[in-house]
C-alpha cells in the first residue's frame, strides 16, 4: 500500500445543522421567514430528514461508513423558547445526541449557533438589538453548563459572513434586510459573539472552541482599478476582518475553514458579486468549482497560527459522479497544504444527508446519503459515501477510486 496523504489521527465525517434535519422549527426566525408572504424562501424546512428521531440509526450509518467525527448544532430555538426560559427537556434531548456520538467513537463538532435564532429574539431585533451579545453569552454558558462535559469541540458561530451578507445586505435570509450599513455591522457584532462565546465555553468545560468561518475565494470581474480596489474591500470585510479579529486569549483554539466556491465581485451591482464567466463549471447553486480557492483559503487561514480544521465543504449535485471528481480535486488541495506543512487536523463534508438548503429548499442535494422524504424517510448511501469512507479508512486519496482494495486502515 503506498504512503498516506492525510495523517494517522485525522478526523473525517460530515456535517449537519439542527434546523435543517431535525423538522418542526416552529419558533425559529426561519421557521416564521419560511412561512412569510413575502420570503426569498421557495419552501417549508417542514418535517426536515426526521433526524431528530432517528438520530442513533443515523449515526451508526456513518460510523458504518468510516466517520470519526460528526458536526452538528443545537437548537438555541428549542432550548430557550422565551426569553430566559431554559427547557431541560431539550438540553437532555442533545445531552443524549451526544453521547450516541461518544458511544459510537464519532468525535462531536458542536455548533452553538448555526443561522437560526429563536423568534422571540429576531423580533426584538436579533443581532441589532442593544443587548445581543448578553442574551447570546447567558444561552452559552447555560448549554456549556448543560453539555460541555460531552461536547468534544465546539463551534460558536457558524459563518459570521454570510448570517450578516446574506441578511443584512441581500436579503436572502432572514430578517431579508439589504443595508449595507446594518451588513458591516452585524458581521462585527457576530465577531464579538464569538470572543463571548469562548469565554463561557471556558469557563465552564474543557472543550476547545473555535469559530468556523466560510472563506470564499474573491476576485474582480474586471482588470480595472476600481474593480480590483472593491475586491480588496469586499476581502477585507469577508475574510480580513474575521481572521485579524481573533484576539489572543478569547480568540478560540482552533479554526473552522468552509469554502465552497470562488466568487467575482462587481460594484456595479447591487449585492456586489457577479455570476460566474461563462463556461465555467458551477453547482446546482450555481457556484463556481474552483478546488484551488480551497488550498488558497487554508493557506490564508493558517496565518491565525490556529490549528485548522475543514468544517464544511462540498456540492450540490443530482450527478454523483460529479460528487466523487468534487470530493477528488478538494481533498486534494487539503492533502497539498497539509504536506506544506499547515497544521490540518480533519475534513467534515457537507453535508452528511440531503437536506433542507435554507432559502433554496430541498432542490440542491449536497449529501452523501440520499433521503427520500416521500417514502420513510428512507436513507440510501451513495457511490460517493463509500468512496470517502474509502479514504478515510486508509488516509489515502487514491482509494476514492479503489473500489477493489481492501479499505481497512
Amino acid at each position: 500500500m503506498s504512503a498516506r496523504d492525510f495523517p494517522d489521527g485525522f478526523l473525517w465525517g460530515a456535517a449537519t445543522a439542527a434546523h435543517q434535519v431535525e423538522g418542526q422549527n416552529v419558533n425559529s426566525d426561519w421557521w416564521a421567514f419560511e412561512h412569510a408572504a413575502f420570503t426569498a424562501a421557495r419552501e417549508s424546512s417542514g418535517d426536515g430528514i426526521d433526524h431528530r428521531r432517528r438520530f442513533r440509526e443515523d449515526f451508526d450509518l456513518l460510523a458504518s461508513l468510516g466517520h470519526n467525527a460528526h458536526r452538528l448544532s443545537v437548537e438555541w430555538a428549542r432550548i430557550e423558547p422565551a426569553p430566559g426560559e431554559f427547557s431541560q427537556i431539550e438540553l437532555a434531548h442533545y445531552r443524549q445526541v451526544l453521547l450516541a456520538l461518544r458511544e459510537r467513537g464519532l468525535t462531536s463538532f458542536v455548533t452553538l449557533h448555526h443561522f437560526t435564532l429563536p423568534r422571540w429574539f429576531a423580533d426584538r431585533g436579533g443581532w441589532t438589538a442593544p443587548d445581543a451579545l448578553d442574551v447570546f453569552a447567558r444561552y452559552c454558558a447555560v448549554v456549556m453548563r448543560a453539555l460541555g462535559d460531552v461536547a468534544d469541540m465546539v463551534c460558536t458561530v457558524n459563518e459570521p459572513q454570510m448570517v450578516a451578507l446574506h441578511g443584512y445586505l441581500e436579503g436572502y435570509h432572514p430578517p431579508g434586510v439589504t443595508n449595507p450599513t446594518l451588513w458591516k455591522r452585524v458581521g462585527r457584532t457576530l465577531l464579538e459573539a464569538h470572543h463571548r462565546a469562548v469565554a463561557e465555553v471556558h469557563a465552564a468545560s474543557d472543550a476547545p472552541a473555535g469559530l468556523v468561518v466560510q472563506l470564499p475565494l474573491l476576485a474582480p470581474a474586471r482588470d480595472d482599478a476600481v474593480t480590483r480596489a472593491f475586491c480588496d474591500e469586499m476581502t477585507a470585510e469577508i475574510v480580513d476582518l474575521y481572521l485579524d479579529g481573533l484576539r489572543p486569549g478569547d480568540g478560540g483554539d482552533w479554526l473552522g475553514v468552509q469554502y465552497y466556491r470562488k466568487n467575482w465581485v462587481d460594484p456595479a451591482l447591487p449585492t456586489y458579486f457577479a455570476p460566474p464567466p461563462p463556461g465555467t463549471p458551477v453547482t446546482q447553486m450555481g457556484w463556481a468549482v474552483h478546488p484551488e480557492g480551497l488550498a488558497a483559503m487554508l493557506r490564508r487561514a493558517s496565518a491565525t497560527g490556529l490549528p485548522l480544521y475543514v468544517t464544511e465543504n462540498g456540492i450540490a449535485t443530482a450527478d454523483d459522479e460529479e460528487r466523487v471528481d468534487y470530493l477528488e480535486s478538494h481533498l486534494g488541495a487539503v492533502a497539498k497544504v497539509i504536506g506544506e506543512g499547515l497544521d490540518v487536523r480533519g475534513y467534515l463534508h457537507w453535508s452528511a444527508f440531503d437536506n433542507f438548503e435554507w432559502s433554496e429548499g430541498y432542490r440542491p442535494l449536497f449529501g452523501l446519503i440520499a433521503v427520500d422524504r416521500a417514502h420513510g424517510f428512507t436513507r440510501t448511501p451513495k457511490p460517493s459515501a463509500h468512496a470517502f469512507a474509502r479514504v478515510a479508512r486508509t488516509g489515502r486519496l487514491a482509494a476514492l477510486r479503489d473500489t477493489d482494495e481492501e479499505t481497512t486502515a
